[in-house]
């Protein structure tokens, strides 16, 4: 229907002739655009494996590719970066994220490492400041009252699975019958075998980490309340090995990328519970476990803070930036990269880049309630302007498909991290 394809592209590591030209080919295409505007493409979504040895150092073979992919970012905010070796670490094994920041765990049959064909099952997200709240400011019933949301999340997740246990082949011929899942089934065969063992995951979701510290009197910037918000993600992790023990079944923790889910949850809190100051009062809650946008904080140090928690949030993860546009300071960029490949697994930096067809301005446009403004020319009509943001782990038009007030109101309070 004439859409831009919803895939991801991971390249970086194959260093034969054709390899390296394939890869520039895949970045200088980002880099032209789409259109006679040379638009941004917000798909296909890029993803640049960093190994040392391969494309990390000057003189690494493929350190070329780099270059041209940090020029690339730099333009275009993709591609984003994946650490090999940190992914290795976090996930058992290397492989890219289905869609934004899904990962899967290593799975291995007759000692044979399966990759493709895998899949998720779904996703429950907790809503944790709504627990925090409920518990008002006492740890010990915080606790408490969390064990009771989770059995719920896990008696929903189970009826996921159940939901498709005995479903057979012959409803989806090319997922099932044809190999699109790794198999070819009889189309009275049923799929039940692929959903066990961990061979697909099924995902519990949360959001709100920061903002239920700071329900529970503490601050993630804090050492206690770093402490309190490591312990909470790291107990969600402990439930999910624990079920999957129980179950056989793959339970993974996701971190929700909330697109809608920031506001939706917050909005409910707000009607329940009231304004509630550092908690309910932004009209959206900080997704996962990211310190929240409005912190005038380094890049570096946010890096740091964030980089403790993906290895007990496994099952879904990314981590960003806000930074000015770096086109003319790719040494910085590069930094940025570099100091990320050491920390943590996947990783992304958003620098403006959006165009007006009228006046020509490039740059950042003004975030408004009622949508982005060109700061030259003033020019708000969507036909005319070209903005492109990170909506979760993903870039979006929201000239073309708006985001929700919560979402628009936390775009708006970004801080730049310099």
């Amino acid at each position: 229907n004439g859409q831009q394809p919803f895939i991801t592209f991971i390249f970086g590591l194959g260093t034969s002739k054709y390899a390296k030209m394939i890869q520039k080919a895949i970045l200088q295409n980002q880099l032209n655009g789409v259109g006679k505007e040379g638009l941004t493409p917000v798909f296909p979504k890029l993803v640049f494996a960093l190994l040392d040895g391969i494309n990390l150092k000057p003189s690494d073979p493929n350190y070329d590719v780099k270059q041209l992919a940090l020029k690339c970012s730099a333009k275009r905010i993709y591609p984003d970066i994946l650490s090999v070796e940190k992914i290795i670490d976090i996930t058992g094994n290397f492989k890219g994220p289905m869609g934004c920041r899904s990962f899967l765990s290593k799975y291995e049959e007759n000692g044979k490492e399966i990759n493709s064909g895998r899949f998720n099952m779904g996703v429950v997200s907790l809503n944790l400041p709504r627990v925090a709240i409920e518990a008002k400011g006492n740890e010990d019933k915080f606790w408490e009252l969390l064990d009771e949301k989770l059995k719920i999340c896990k008696n929903a997740l189970l009826f996921r699975i159940n939901s498709l246990k005995g479903t057979k082949a012959k409803v989806a011929p090319i997922l099932y019958m044809e190999g699109a899942f790794g198999v070819k089934l009889k189309a009275d065969d049923v799929i039940d075998p692929l959903l066990e063992n961990g061979r697909a995951t099924i995902s519990l979701g949360y959001i709100g980490v920061e903002n239920a510290v700071k329900a529970l009197g503490k601050d993630v910037l804090d050492k206690e309340g770093e402490k309190l918000a490591l312990d909470i993600v790291k107990y969600l992790s402990d439930k999910c090995v624990e079920w999957k023990k129980e179950t056989g079944y793959g339970f993974s923790l996701y971190g929700t990328p909330a697109e809608s889910l920031c506001y939706n949850f917050c909005k409910a809190d707000q009607e329940k519970f009231g304004i509630i100051k550092g908690v309910t009062d932004r009209d959206y809650y900080t997704n996962s476990f990211h310190v929240p946008v409005v912190q005038e904080i380094s890049p570096f140090l946010k890096i740091d803070i964030e980089s403790q928690f993906p290895k007990y949030a496994s099952g879904g993860f990314i981590q960003y930036v806000e930074t000015p546009n770096l086109s003319n300071n790719l040494q910085a960029l590069e930094k940025l990269w570099d100091w990320a490949y050491d920390k943590t697994g996947y990783f992304a930096v958003n620098q403006p880049i959006d165009k007006c067809l009228k006046c020509g301005f490039e740059g950042e446009f003004k975030a408004t309630s009622k949508g982005f403004e060109c700061p030259q020319c003033g020019n708000h009509d969507d036909e005319t302007i070209n903005v492109i943001r990170r909506v979760s782990g993903y870039l979006g038009n929201p000239t073309s498909r708006g985001f929700n007030h919560g979402k628009q109101t936390e775009v708006q309070q970004r801080v730049k991290h310099q």
